[in-house]
């Protein structure tokens, strides 16, 4: 199937000109390559495919919405069905553990007519069934959202790069939406949920995830979710005062990684 990209007309004035290069993907393969990005790890979604998840405290992990449902089906997983590999770099993870439950944006809907209003709420939150502490995995604090163009980063799987994450150290913010930041960051089939990073004192704090891959005036781009409001929303939704999960319907445009068979774009319908 030929890929489909989301087309997102925004009215932004893009500091394109004024950002410098950004830097390449590199593979986290070693242990010494992953000290400090442990805390991002693979969720595998049955036999379904993957997306990427960052532990944010001990016993939560931060992912995107859209990751929760089977993309063909529109049918949300099981708890049982998803698991957590913190670290998960050559067939091994530092960290393994199931979900307990989760919960998504309250306002987030699946079959969402626009796809760019979609991106806004694309946010969920997974309680493990024990936390992990060790001390190799240190969970990411959330910070506030960067503005138009910030640097950034970016840690994720993907097609072709689903056995180790890659860091892509240096991209920028494009431009803002309500609820969506547009990114320079390489992304692709996989890297649906995965954190981008902003440095605040010399730490790095996760500043929004990934939503999906799209085109502006012909330059891929990336969607991330804006964390500051939203995040406290889906914190509400775990703590029992909002409803746990979505409307399922529709197939959606995702990010989240294939089959065994070959990762690949589902289209949304119109």
């Amino acid at each position: 199937m030929r890929p489909a990209f989301l087309t997102v007309l925004l009215a932004l004035f893009l500091p394109v000109a004024a950002l410098a290069d950004e830097s390449p993907l590199r593979r986290l393969q070693t242990g010494d390559d992953s000290r400090g990005w442990n805390a991002v790890g693979r969720l595998n979604l049955g036999d379904r495919g993957f997306c990427t998840g960052t532990l944010i405290a001990p016993q939560l992990v931060l992912t995107a919405a859209h990751c929760m449902f089977d993309k063909e089906s529109g049918r949300a997983f099981t708890a049982d069905e998803i698991e957590f590999l913190a670290g998960w770099r050559n067939g091994r993870a530092e960290a393994y553990r199931g979900i307990r439950r989760m919960v998504v944006h309250p306002e987030y809907t699946f079959d969402a007519v626009n796809r760019l209003d979609r991106v806004g709420t694309d946010l969920a939150l997974l309680e493990l069934d024990q936390p992990i502490r060790l001390p190799s995995i240190a969970p990411f604090g959330t910070g506030p959202q960067p503005l138009d163009g910030d640097a950034v980063g970016v840690v994720s799987y993907a097609q072709d790069r689903s056995e180790a994450p890659s860091l892509q150290q240096l991209c920028h913010v494009l431009g803002e939406q309500p609820g969506v930041l547009v990114l320079t960051c390489d992304v692709d089939f996989g890297s649906s949920g995965a954190p981008v990073f902003a440095l605040k004192d010399g730490v790095e704090q996760v500043v929004s995830v990934i939503s999906a891959k799209a085109e502006l005036d012909g330059r891929k781009v990336a969607l991330g979710v804006s964390l500051e409001e939203p995040l406290g929303v889906v914190m509400a939704a775990l703590e029992g005062t909002a409803p746990a999960l979505p409307r399922s319907g529709a197939k959606v445009i995702s990010l989240s990684g294939g089959t065994a068979g070959g990762a690949k774009f589902i289209s949304a319908s119109p």
